[in-house]
């Protein structure tokens, strides 16, 4: 059955691309998506929400010449595809020509197409999924008397199909899964009210930690937030947790990304070769890792994606492109349009008790907030909480302070990864060490 669904959705995509050859395109491409998935939210063990998800989505991109137009419809009949293209190609007649406009590279196209064990659906009744959440939300809330109210817990399962194709030839089909279970609570301790919370993520739901596990953590996390302070102004070493110091990663990506370089809006702007990290920094992408939640063979334009380095010895190896991008930039695509997959930092360091040595006296970061990064100056200013460590050893919690640095700065000033991995995501790395940052918090 599963096989006939995607043959269908396949030949309606190439219905799509040859209708716009035969409206006069000169090229086209299409992406199809089907999705379904179920939802489940308790609140002080009573059902808040359950929602069942169901949707599908075509797009298609047609080009004369090198003037584009772009279409999509929810509508899979014969009759909503041929609208669809018509309206595409109407609105490629009257754009303005692009030079870097158009398909992909022929000889960049994946060729091949192995199994990366992405698809694991699960049955999911809605009757489990409410069993799981209020045992999860429960766990939390009867973990310590101090533990006051809850935002919920969640359970959460979807699947997915999607079709690419363009009318060089690619076509290919693409299963995926993903589930995942949170949890959020609140702490109270006389007049102070604190927030945290924990979840887990997988491909298969067999991989999800238990929902009681989850609870707990939320409830830990929670707890040992309550009596935190603020800190004088002051420059000290900085440890960014591992679930956030993905986003340390996320600004280097940007900043080497094409359409910050091609708008000359970056502060690693003719940064390939040089050295922006130290010596023992090793940073990597791996798109064919199994089950990994970034895999693809290729990427949204049907590139083909490859373990590669972006960082060696600390040296910039290469840069983020699509095929636009890459154009402006007299380049080629390096197969990253829709982003990097599972971008990895190797650890250089121990777990993370061994961070917390390394670290000495100085601030542990495990909250972010704020959007404070220039990408033209690399100027880095951010809201933060966490905690003060002394000696290795966390003293007390730390909220309503400003950490700053300029992000060249930051990167070189480095001084070692932990190996507590975080791989929840789409960036795999472990907590990172900063050998200074200025701290702002109470006068």
């Amino acid at each position: 059955m599963q096989n006939e669904r995607i043959a269908e959705l396949k030949n309606t995509v190439q219905q799509l691309l040859d209708e716009a050859k035969a409206q006069g395109a000169t090229a086209a491409e299409a992406g199809l998506s089907v999705d379904d998935g179920l939802s489940v939210t308790a609140r002080l063990g009573i059902v808040e929400t359950i929602e069942h998800h169901c949707s599908q989505g075509l797009g298609v991109t047609v080009y004369f010449g090198q003037r584009k137009g772009v279409a999509s419809t929810t509508d899979l009949s014969p009759t909503s595809i041929k609208e669809t293209v018509s309206a595409a190609c109407s609105i490629a007649r009257y754009t303005s020509e692009d030079d870097c406009a158009g398909l992909p590279d022929a000889d960049l196209l994946a060729t091949e197409f192995p199994d990366l064990d992405l698809y694991h659906p699960w049955d999911l009744s809605s009757e489990k999924a409410i069993e799981m959440a209020i045992e999860c939300e429960d766990a939390a809330r009867n973990y310590h008397e101090d533990i006051s109210n809850s935002e919920g817990a969640t359970v959460s399962t979807h699947k997915g199909l999607s079709v690419m194709g363009n009318s060089l030839g690619f076509l290919q089909a693409r299963l995926s899964s993903r589930h995942s279970l949170s949890c959020s609570v609140l702490a109270q301790r006389g007049d102070e009210m604190q927030r945290d919370y924990w979840y887990s993520v997988a491909r298969n739901a067999d991989f999800l930690e238990l929902p009681k596990e989850v609870g707990i953590i939320a409830a830990e996390r929670t707890l040992r937030r309550l009596g935190g302070r603020s800190l004088s102004p002051r420059q000290c070493p900085v440890l960014f947790s591992a679930e956030i110091a993905s986003s340390l990663l996320g600004s280097f990506i940007g900043a080497i990304s094409g359409g910050s370089l091609y708008r000359k809006s970056t502060f690693l702007l003719d940064a390939l070769n040089t050295q922006i990290f130290p010596s023992f920094i090793h940073i990597h992408e791996q798109p064919h890792l199994i089950s990994g939640l970034g895999s693809a063979m290729y990427d949204s334009e049907g590139v083909a994606t490859k373990h590669r380095d972006l960082v060696r010895g600390g040296i910039l190896q290469d840069y983020v492109l699509s095929t636009y991008s890459a154009r402006k930039l007299g380049l080629k695509s390096t197969g990253n349009a829709g982003g990097v997959r599972n971008l990895t930092i190797t650890p250089t360091g121990g777990d993370f008790e061994s961070m917390l040595q390394l670290l000495g006296t100085g601030l542990l970061v495990t909250e972010l907030m704020g959007q404070g990064v220039k990408m033209m100056t690399g100027d880095y200013s951010r809201g933060a909480a966490g905690f003060w460590v002394e000696h290795g050893v966390i003293q007390y919690p730390v909220e309503e302070i400003t950490i700053a640095g300029n992000l060249k700065d930051m990167f070189k000033g480095i001084v070692a990864i932990g190996n507590d991995v975080d791989l929840r995501g789409n960036t795999r790395t472990g907590s990172i060490l900063i050998e200074q940052m200025s701290i702002a918090g109470e006068e």
